[in-house]
């Protein structure tokens, strides 16, 4: 029988925020350059992450995404399936979810009761302890399969203790250089390792110095790996009216047939990640994994559903449109900036904030001058003072009004906006996370 719980839930995560280095809030304070602590706190539980299989998906842009699809599609597929992701939006539980449902509070209470002596003594960062509450609660809830979506790296990552049925890489470009490396080839090197050995790994589209990486690791490891854009091109994309569905259009190169995947994702950036999740899917086919097309084609239908996803080309609202999304270094926005400029509308308004250690001389060059700007800071001490961005975009031609919260922002945006408007909030998770945050009251 669990124990009464000595503290409430809100008490439990006041003690995990305040005791904790989290890097979601403090930054580079909170980061650990080894497994210690995790291995530590694996150790402390009977080692729980041997106790389910997983796939472990690593990468700079799309890694969440591409958790969520293959989550969706296990789930379709009749499977009990965990999927941890981070950072969370707006419940610290949406990072451990089975079958798209949230931990209980009362199943984070009984955790962090049973390891607060470890807690203690350990003292494991934020991520470090999260990853250890979701392998235990997938060990507990005898999960068919988990999703595992690595933090900001790989071969450090909390994360990586797993033995994975597959590894995926998803695209690579320059983002927490500090932690990383200076060059994608450095980044690269350290995302590759999830790749384990005799482990299948599936690999995006990147540059060939980036796929040298993969390929080299992979063969040091004895891997087998596949590149995605080995079996399909990307043709097109059709929307449905409401922008709610696409239809992703692939050529088959081994019979040049044309394929469509529909899909409830609509960011067209979101192609390459299709790609990757049925590239994946057909090494788990092979592995034994019984996942039929039909187990595919409603699970992609229905991502959202499945996995609450949010954040991700997300539509909140007609006349005016209102979009969101959580792209947050310069090869997520230039993507979501290409697509947002090919939406006709009278005017465009774009409320939009970072964190201070984001390299904005690379991102505000690839916001358009010609918008209506709403320049704000998410309410996190990681967040770059909305003085400063204004300062700062104003040396690329950005011009707008500065305001203290997003909220602020997003209300000033709604009420200058007419209906044939389109509003944009974005440059950070954390900007999104409080703009449907301030949507819920």
């Amino acid at each position: 029988m669990v124990k009464q719980a000595t503290m409430t839930y809100k008490e439990t995560l006041d003690f995990l925020y305040s005791s904790l280095p989290m890097y979601q809030r403090t930054g580079k304070a909170a980061y650990k350059a080894n497994l210690d602590n995790t291995l530590a706190l694996d150790k402390a539980l009977g080692h729980p992450h041997r106790d389910f299989p997983s796939v472990h998906i690593a990468g700079t842009n799309g890694k969440g995404s591409v958790s969520h699809m293959l989550a969706s599609i296990f789930q379709a597929a009749g499977y009990k399936t965990g999927l941890y992701t981070s950072p969370h939006m707006l419940d610290f539980r949406e990072r451990i979810r089975v079958n798209g449902k949230m931990i209980s509070e009362n199943d984070v209470l009984d955790f962090v009761q049973r390891i607060k002596p470890q807690i203690k003594e350990i003292c494991p960062s934020f991520f470090e302890m999260t990853v250890a509450m979701a392998f235990d609660h997938f060990s507990r809830e005898r999960v068919d399969m988990a999703i595992i979506e690595t933090g900001m790296g790989g071969r450090l990552d909390s994360t990586n203790i797993l033995i994975p049925e597959l590894s995926v890489l998803t695209s690579i470009s320059m983002d927490h250089t500090e932690f990383l490396g200076d060059t994608l080839v450095k980044i690269a090197g350290e995302k590759a390792g999830i790749i384990k050995e005799g482990i299948p790994v599936v690999c995006g589209s990147n540059s060939r110095e980036v796929n040298e990486v993969f390929e080299k690791k992979a063969a040091a490891m004895k891997a087998g790996i596949e590149f995605s854009e080995d079996r399909r091109t990307f043709l097109y994309q059709t929307y449905t009216v409401d922008m709610l569905n696409s239809m992703y259009h692939f050529r088959n190169l081994a019979d040049r047939t044309t394929i469509a995947y529909g899909c409830d994702l609509t960011g067209s950036y979101q192609s390459e990640n299709l790609n990757i999740v049925i590239s994946s899917i057909g090494i788990l086919q092979e592995l034994g994994w019984k996942i039929t097309e039909s187990a595919i084609t409603s699970g992609l239908m229905n991502v959202k559903k499945n996995t609450d996803l949010r954040g991700r080309w997300e539509l909140l609202g007609s006349n005016p449109r209102i979009i969101c999304d959580n792209a947050h270094n310069e090869a997520g926005i230039r993507q979501v900036i290409n697509q947002l400029i090919q939406i006709p509308c009278r005017e465009l308004h774009i409320v939009f904030g970072t964190v201070g250690e984001k390299a904005i001389d690379r991102i505000l060059p690839l916001l358009p001058a010609q918008a209506n700007y709403y320049f704000t800071q998410a309410s996190i001490p990681r967040a770059l003072p909305v003085s400063i961005l204004k300062e700062e975009a104003a040396l690329y031609n950005l011009t707008g009004r500065s305001y203290k919260s997003v909220g602020e922002a997003f209300t000033a945006a709604r009420k200058n906006a007419h209906a044939e408007d389109t509003i944009f909030v974005g440059g950070s998770t954390f900007v999104v996370a409080d703009l449907l945050e301030y949507l819920q009251k």
